[in-house]
């Protein structure tokens, strides 16, 4: 029964910061857009509205 010798605080160490980078990845994705593409999907969106309510139609009451 021979294995190899581990550093235990070594070891916790590197799978900390393995998880710090994996939740690094996942926060790129997730708000790592430019202040050009915000703009974008905002204007994208507010001309999308504005072109649905032109469309409707408005009932007297």
């Amino acid at each position: 029964m021979s294995g190899d010798v581990v550093n235990l605080r070594q070891f916790r160490k590197q799978k900390a910061r393995s998880e710090k980078e994996r939740q690094a990845e996942q926060n790129r994705i997730s708000f790592g857009r430019t202040k050009a593409e915000k703009n974008l999907t905002r204007a994208l969106n507010d001309k999308a509205e504005k072109t649905l309510d032109q469309g409707r139609i408005d009932k007297p009451e």
